[in-house]
């Protein structure tokens, strides 16, 4: 069952390839080859008892979900992120937990490069000066010669920094090794940071106020990790302030979120809705990795990429 609130070109592609490896194999029944969709008209763990495996999204997998699927075998997340899954009480019953990492990296970098080009050309503006007939506004900046910092240098934010060297930029990063003395540099030195690390305990609320008073004023912050990684209250301040030079999101504090929220609706900042990783080869790397678990699952096989 895919309990996404989106991304539903995925469970098209996913729905085409089971289909195809079930006609492969000759298989003709099998549940396993049976792709549903959550009906978010009723809560979740009210129609989980038949399920056999769980693909997650952006939906939380709390321990009253997996205890009400008796037939549960696997939870596989279609994606990198399991910040949303209850790991430990999916560990009591004994189910393993996968996901689909680097497949979706690519996409993720360009969308990131996406939102940064967007705000160094106060796209915004640009638009209403359109809308306008003005001619020659807004004054945007090059990225050449800028610095980019990136925090979180696992494949995205790798992919992101090839990408921004093209363009003549410096990069420099962080991991999650990395010491608070080295994320403050970063901060203090960057025209343009981007956000790429996980959602943990450790990163929730990473971008405070302390943060964003360390970066350059005037310096631009994208947000393609995860929404909870920012504090919005100290975002929202620096914007106003000025401090913050502009801030581009594909990813939120609240899942949908209201397009209507005033902070979307300023000219200094650029949203995307969550499309980062939603692009035809992810999709296709990542239904890759389910059908293949799924074929594990089903020979009793060890399963990729299996995080708990």
């Amino acid at each position: 069952m895919y309990c996404g609130s989106g991304w539903l070109p995925l469970v098209d592609v996913l729905t085409r390839k089971l289909a195809a490896r079930a006609r492969a194999g000759d298989r003709q029944g099998d549940e396993l080859d049976e792709l549903t969709v959550w009906d978010r008209r009723r809560p979740l763990a009210e129609v989980v008892d038949e399920v056999d495996v769980l693909l997650p999204s952006n939906a939380h997998i709390d321990a009253d979900v997996i205890a009400a699927a008796p037939h549960l075998r696997l939870i596989q997340q279609p994606a990198a992120g399991v910040d949303n899954i209850d790991r430990e009480a999916a560990r009591a019953r004994g189910i393993p937990v996968c996901n689909a990492p680097g497949t979706n990296h690519v996409s993720v970098a360009e969308a990131a490069l996406l939102l940064i080009l967007a705000l160094a050309r106060r796209l915004p503006v640009a638009m209403a000066r359109f809308r306008a007939a003005e001619l020659g506004a807004p004054q945007g900046i090059e990225l050449a010669g800028r610095t980019l910092g990136i925090v979180g240098m696992g494949r995205s934010g790798e992919a992101l920094g090839e990408r921004a060297r093209a363009l003549g930029m410096t990069v420099v990063g962080t991991r999650s090794s990395s010491s608070q003395e080295e994320l403050d540099g970063l901060l203090a030195t960057a025209d343009v940071v981007s956000l790429h690390c996980p959602l943990t305990e450790a990163t929730r609320g990473l971008i405070d106020a302390r943060a964003l008073a360390r970066m350059k004023p005037g310096a631009l912050l994208v947000n393609c990790a995860r929404g909870p990684v920012l504090d919005r209250e100290a975002v929202s301040e620096a914007l106003a302030s000025g401090h913050l030079g502009g801030l581009g999101l594909d990813t939120y504090w609240q899942e949908p979120w209201d397009p209507d929220d005033p902070l979307y609706q300023r000219d200094d900042v650029v949203t995307l809705p969550h499309v980062a990783g939603s692009t035809e080869e992810s999709f296709d790397r990542i239904t890759d990795v389910v059908c293949d678990n799924v074929d594990r699952l089903r020979r009793g096989q060890p399963l990729l990429h299996q995080v708990s």
